[in-house]
This record gives structure tokens, sequence and C-alpha cells, in this order.
């Protein structure tokens, strides 16, 4: 398998602007996080519209590829909350028109930057190579067997579904359909439903109501093309100095510098995918 490695400027940048986040399992300050959110609203300038009613495409203001694009909540809800169908409409209107990658970092040790629930999506092929994305060619010859297998060739836990991509010409048929893909595989990685996120005394009405929403067990990415489905449950957000999110698990790794490009030639890329994976 051929990685694809860029050296990413706006790393730097969004590191420096982007404020660290609380780990997993502490208490959150609704109020807090969506004070901070860039999202409400977000900036006119990336602003491209609403999709399904429920969320905003908003472009990336830290793109690490072309056309990189943020499927946003419209209301403030924390990115450790579980997927729900609105989200599932919202990716499947996506897909429907463009053939790309669309993934989620749940949660900061997954690779998650803002506290506010976004998916992204990039669009297909990632490089030059033979495959739409790099992960594709240790996908055992698209080898699976049920709603939810396991691919032998991938050296961590996962979950992987096929698709089938006349799936998206009926939008509420493929949102449902990945919704229960998606729980499946949630079951699969263990890291279904833990509870209800905690509300902050301080958070406002909207993010009250919010309070039942179901928070994640523990972090994870999910990556979505219009043929399969794959989550990876994370143990860490970094190895090292190389932090690593969902694009990772598609074969797209990125780097700041020639040192942090060094150190990665030097672990091998599986090796640091299999590091931060659970």
């Amino acid at each position: 398998m051929r990685f694809i490695v860029r050296s990413v400027s706006s790393l730097g940048r969004k590191d420096r602007e982007t404020p660290r986040r609380a780990p997993l399992g502490a208490p959150l300050d609704r109020g807090a996080e969506q004070t901070r959110s860039p999202f409400l609203p977000p900036d006119p300038e990336l602003a491209l519209g609403k999709i399904a009613g429920t969320h905003a495409a908003v472009l990336n203001k830290f793109p690490v590829v072309a056309h990189h694009l943020l499927v946003v909540t419209e209301r403030f809800v924390p990115q450790e909350v579980l997927l729900d169908q609105d989200d599932f409409a919202a990716l499947a209107a996506c897909l429907a028109e463009v053939d790309g990658l669309a993934f989620y970092n749940g949660g900061r040790d997954a690779g998650a930057s803002q506290p506010h629930k976004h998916l992204q999506l990039v669009p297909l092929p990632l490089g030059a190579g033979p495959w739409p994305a790099p992960i594709e060619a240790v996908f055992d010859a698209w080898a699976a067997t049920g709603n939810v297998s396991r691919l032998l060739r991938l050296p961590f836990r996962h979950a992987f579904s096929l698709l089938e991509p006349s799936l998206f010409d009926d939008r509420v048929r493929a949102a449902e359909h990945l919704h229960e893909v998606y729980a499946l595989q949630m079951e699969a990685i263990g890291v279904a439903e833990e509870g209800p996120v905690a509300a902050n005394d301080a958070a406002n009405d909207e993010a009250t109501a919010a309070n039942d929403e179901p928070r994640q067990a523990a972090p994870y990415n999910l990556l979505v093309t219009r043929r399969w489905m794959l989550a990876v449950p994370r143990s860490r957000e970094r190895l090292g100095s190389i932090s690593v999110n969902a694009l990772g698990f598609a074969g797209s790794l990125f780097v700041r510098d020639e040192a942090e490009m060094a150190a990665l030639r030097e672990a091998g890329p599986m090796s640091v995918l299999r590091a931060v994976a659970a």
C-alpha cells in the first residue's frame, strides 16, 4: 500500500488558533463550547448554504486538500454526540452530488479540533494512484460478508461494510441505510451509546434541550464513500508529534515539516495507524 503524505503549512496555524479541549469523559461546559464555536454563525466568506434543512455547508478555513467541505449542524451539538438520522440525511445529500470521501472525527483523541458537531467531505480520488483512496488496496478484493465485517489485511480494530453505489439515487433510503449500518459498526467496535451528554448549568436553553442526545463511549473515526463505510476506534490522537485524523485511515497523512516526515518514514505509516487505533 502506498500512502499519500502531504506537508501542510496550515496545520501549525490551526493549532495556534484552536483552543485545546477537555478529554473525553470530562464534564462538558456546553455554554463555553457553544460560545467559542466558529460555526455560530459560520464565516460568511466560507458559508455555502443549507443542507437537508438541518446542516450548513461551510468551506474549511484550514483545508488540507482542495474543495474541503464541512457539514455542520445548524444548532450546537457536541462532537462527541453519536451521529443521527439528520446527520446521515445531510451526508447522503452530499454524496449524491459529489463522489467523495466523507469522514468524521469522533472526539479530540480521534482528531477533532472543534467542539461543534461537523462531518467533512473531500472529493475523490485522494491522489494519482490506482485507487480512489489508497486504503482500498488492502480491502481484500472487497471481500465482505453480512452488514459488517472485518478485513484481514487491516492490522487494527475496525468495522467494514460494503455499500451499493445506486443507494444514493434515493437520498431518503440512503440516509436510513447509512444510519443502520453506522449503528451496527459502532456496536462492533465498542463505541456505541454511553449515555446522555451532561450539560453545564451555564449552557443556554438550546444546549440544554440536547441533553438527552447519546454520547459515544470512546473516540473513533468514520469514513464513508458511495461504495464502503469504515469505522476505527481510537486510543490517542497522535504518535509523537504526528497527528492523525480519519483521513489517515484512508491512506492520507499530513505532516508539518521535514522532521515529522522523517519520523513518519522511520516509523512506517501503517505502524502509525496501528499505534493510534484502539
